[in-house]
């Protein structure tokens, strides 16, 4: 049991510091976002609801289990943890969730149709198992739904139509990503927020 509380606040200041981090890139404005790490096999740390993931204290992390009941109580967990505890009870060796709200992932949500492919960067050497910049990733985009129960049970049904993905996006709303750990998935949210950065660029030249 002292492992698991040792675990328990690593993370929970991990997500403080990306917090920070994050907000200083304007990935997560106001309190918008929400982050999560995996403590052991039936529960998990996440961001409690409503709050500005800047001024993130660890009285701000929570526990909840894999169905999303709070195990903290007087808590609150974010209204989108269910998307997280998806994710958690179908890939035993995810280790952290991210969802971020950054301007190129919300326009681009908004304006390239149901999926947004990234190929030919060399940074989609920042996902396992990618090896090579001469590869593509595809990002599935997600109608935004208030019903988030609905909307798990949706990007659940395309992960077991399509096989595995890396991350996805939310119309007008934000990023998700998610890996073995909340170093990797910090990487992943770097990586691909510079891709969607240089996508936009691309498209205004285009235009």
């Amino acid at each position: 049991m002292t492992h698991l509380v040792v675990d328990y606040r690593q993370q929970a200041e991990t997500l403080l510091q990306l917090g920070r981090e994050f907000h200083a890139r304007g990935w997560v404005p106001a309190t918008s976002s929400n982050f999560s790490a995996r403590v052991d096999a039936g529960r998990v740390a996440i961001t409690v609801s409503g709050r500005h993931k800047a001024r993130l204290t660890t009285d701000d992390i929570m526990l909840v289990d894999l169905d999303g009941n709070s195990l903290s109580p007087g808590k609150r967990p974010s209204a989108e943890t269910l998307l997280h505890t998806a994710l958690y009870r179908r890939h035993p060796e995810v280790g952290g969730v991210l969802h971020t709200h950054s301007p190129a992932a919300t326009v681009l949500s908004l304006t390239v149709g149901d999926t947004l492919m990234l190929q030919g960067y060399e940074l989609l050497k920042a996902f396992a198992g990618v090896a090579t910049h001469e590869t593509r990733i595809r990002i599935p985009i997600f109608a935004n739904d208030q019903d988030i129960t609905r909307l798990s049970a949706q990007v659940d049904a395309w992960i077991t139509e399509h096989g595995a993905l890396h991350a996805y996006l939310i119309a007008g709303h934000g990023l998700y990503t998610w890996a073995r750990d909340l170093r990797h998935a910090g990487i992943q949210i770097e990586a691909l927020e510079f891709m969607f950065e240089c996508e936009l660029l691309l498209r205004r030249i285009g235009s």
